[in-house]
Parts: C-alpha cells; sequence; structure tokens
C-alpha cells in the first residue's frame, strides 16, 4: 500500500477503537503518504452492530472525501459487511492466509469468504501454497508471495549499536520475530533450549490466542517483546541464526512467511521447518536449512555456527544475494497492476456487453 500510495490516494481502515467519545472516523496521514482511517465506535454493541455502525463510517469517508472511481481492497472476509453501500469500481480480495485454519476463527468466516468470492473482480494469494488452495475458487487468482525491502534489511550487516534490551544477551544468539500463536512451534523451542542451554534464543513478537505459559520457559530464551518495523534490523545485527519455528498443522498448510527473505536479506542464516514456501524456493536452491525435529535443528543451527566466516557461507549468501535481488514490493506492485488494469478492461467490457443485450 505504501507503493500504491506513491501514484495515488490510499485509505488504510483499521479495526475499530471502541469507547464512549461518539462515533466518528479518525483520519491521519502516515509518512508513506497512506491515509490512516481509524473507527471510534461505541463499545458495548453486539458485532454486526458494531459492523453496520463502521459501515455507516465509511460511507461518509467516501462521500465526504468525494470518491467515485475508486478500488475496493479487502484481507478479512470477516470485515466484509463494512463495506455495505459502497459501489466501488474494482473489488481485490487480497487473500494472505487461510485463516479459517486459524485457532477460534468465527464459522461465519468460511461463509463471508465465498460471498467474497463471488464479489471479488481479482483475487490475490500471499503464497503459493495458498494460490494451489484458492485457484478453482474464483477465474482469476494470481499468486505474489511475500516479497521483502532488502536495502531496509541489509542495515542490519552495518549496524554499529545493538538495541539495549538485547545488547547484553550472551551468545550464540538465534532469533526468532513475529506473532507468538499457535502457529509457532512452542514444543521444539523448548527442547532446543534444553538440549544447548548454552544456547540463547531471542525471540521478538507479540503473544496471541496462547497463555504466555504455553510458550517455552528457560532461562536461555528471552521474550524482548512487539518492535517495530524499523527497528527490526539492529535486532538482526546481533544474531548468529535466524528461525523459522513453525509448526505443522493447519494454521501453517499455507503460509509464505515474509520474514524468510527479511532474515537473508539481513545476511543472517536461516533454519526453518518444512514449510511448503519455505522449502519451495529457498530450500529447494539451498539458501537455507530446512529440519523436521528438535535434533535436526540443532545439527542445522551447529553446521551455520561452524561456518560463520568460511567461503563457503559467502558464497551461500552471494547465491541468497542474487535471488532477493529478484524480489521487490515494487515489482509485486507493478505486477498487481498489470492484473488490475486487465480485470477493469474485463468488467467494462462486460458491463457494455450487458448494456447492449
Amino acid at each position: 500500500m505504501t507503493r500504491a500510495a506513491q501514484n495515488q490516494q490510499v485509505y488504510y481502515v483499521e479495526e475499530p477503537i471502541f469507547g464512549d467519545q461518539g462515533e466518528s472516523m479518525a483520519l491521519r496521514k502516515d509518512q508513506s503518504g497512506v491515509m490512516v482511517c481509524t473507527p471510534h465506535v461505541t463499545h458495548g454493541l453486539s458485532a454486526d452492530e458494531s459492523q453496520k455502525r463502521t459501515a455507516k463510517l465509511l460511507q461518509e469517508l467516501v462521500r465526504n472525501e468525494g470518491l467515485t472511481d475508486y478500488v475496493l481492497w479487502v484481507y478479512t472476509p470477516m470485515e466484509l459487511p463494512i463495506t455495505a453501500g459502497l459501489s466501488p469500481a474494482l473489488t481485490v480480495y487480497d487473500c494472505m492466509d487461510e485463516l479459517a485454519n486459524f485457532r477460534h476463527a468465527p464459522p461465519e468466516l468460511l461463509t463471508r469468504e465465498a460471498e467474497l468470492f463471488r464479489r471479488a473482480d481479482l483475487v490475490f494469494t500471499g503464497g503459493y501454497r495458498l494460490w494451489e488452495a484458492k485457484r478453482h475458487k474464483h477465474p482469476r487468482v494470481f499468486p505474489f508471495p511475500s516479497s521483502v525491502d532488502v536495502p531496509h534489511f541489509a542495515r542490519a550487516r552495518t549496524v554499529n549499536a545493538e538495541p539495549e534490551d538485547q545488547a547484553g544477551l550472551v551468545g550464540p544468539r538465534l532469533g526468532f520475530y513475529g506473532v507468538l500463536d499457535e502457529r509457532f512451534d512452542a514444543a521444539l523451542v523448548s527442547e532446543l533450549a534444553e538440549r544447548r542451554p548454552d544456547w540463547t534464543f531471542v525471540l521478538l513478537g507479540p503473544v496471541v490466542k496462547v497463555s504466555r505459559e504455553e510458550l517455552p520457559q528457560a532461562s536461555n530464551v528471552h521474550y524482548l517483546g512487539q518492535k517495530c518495523y524499523g527497528d527490526l534490523p539492529a535486532y538482526l545485527s546481533g544474531w548468529d541464526v535466524a528461525l523459522l519455528p513453525f509448526a505443522r498443522n493447519d494454521s501453517t498448510e499455507f503460509i509464505s512467511p515474509t520474514k524468510t527473505p527479511e532474515y537473508l536479506a539481513a545476511g543472517v542464516p536461516v533454519v526453518s521447518t518444512a514449510i511448503h514456501d519455505v522449502v519451495r524456493p529457498y530450500g529447494e536452491q539451498d539458501l537455507l536449512e530446512i529440519a523436521h525435529d528438535a535434533a535436526g535443528f540443532e545439527a542445522a543451527i551447529q553446521k551455520l555456527l561452524d561456518a560463520r566466516g568460511t567461503a563457503q557461507a559467502a558464497e551461500r549468501q552471494t547465491r541468497a544475494d542474487s535471488y532477493l535481488g529478484q524480489l521487490s514490493w515494487d515489482k509485486t506492485w507493478q505486477g498487481m497492476q498489470v492484473q488490475m488494469a486487465e480485470a477493469a478492461t474485463n468488467r467494462t467490457t462486460l458491463v457494455v456487453e450487458a448494456a447492449d443485450d
């Protein structure tokens, strides 16, 4: 969306803030150019009523901003009701994951997704495995796997001062950042921490849908909380190995972790479980290590630690950099624009033909 904002106005609607201060849509222009829209809705309402109030605020926003020819971009089917009353020129469903497989997924999610497939002119998926699952549900489904802002994460290679909450942790350091939920293989990391008390595990991110007690509890496992995007390179600069310890379950069947190319762009070697969109292409091209259990992770991590500073490690990083050179959010957005233009043309043709009939 920051790329889209370089040439057109983008309104990004956040989740509502509930309170007693009346109902309104707060607008804040981000430094990227994206207009961040935050609905303020009365608390204590049912979910349906809250979405009706948000839909009204969104309709008022469109009217007040004078928007007539606009694209409706939907990330989650659960929020489809707030689009009631809108008349977009084009509707895009940006399907980033199989949300119905997540813990505590609401039962109406699948029904709303089916409705979104009917309304959408175009569907993008966040990875190839997800594309395989969705391509039969709509005539225009295109995969756009996770990309990366290489210059941003490459800063990790030249950072001089680490963040204070990490600087005092002894090495070797093994790091992970992301949401700590049912997708995170707590048992795997717990066993690793027990097997190697001489290793330090650094975990960044919010704890969601699981209790803190379900996560690894060991003196060499450190939870540093959620960090902002801009600070991630500084943390990566102090890691010896980056981890993708995802559990193999329904919630990870279709993920395409954005952190995979981000870790590699930072120049940090990576070990991952056998997630489809990590194995293909990164594992198949030998850009990282794939492991299946704690023993495999331990061996892979030790291999990478032993290889630090060697010609072999440098050669692998060179190949990773070459692959990452083909990726950018700019290219992703350009590819999406091509499909959107074609879909808009097809839609116009269909409307004309319908009118002629």
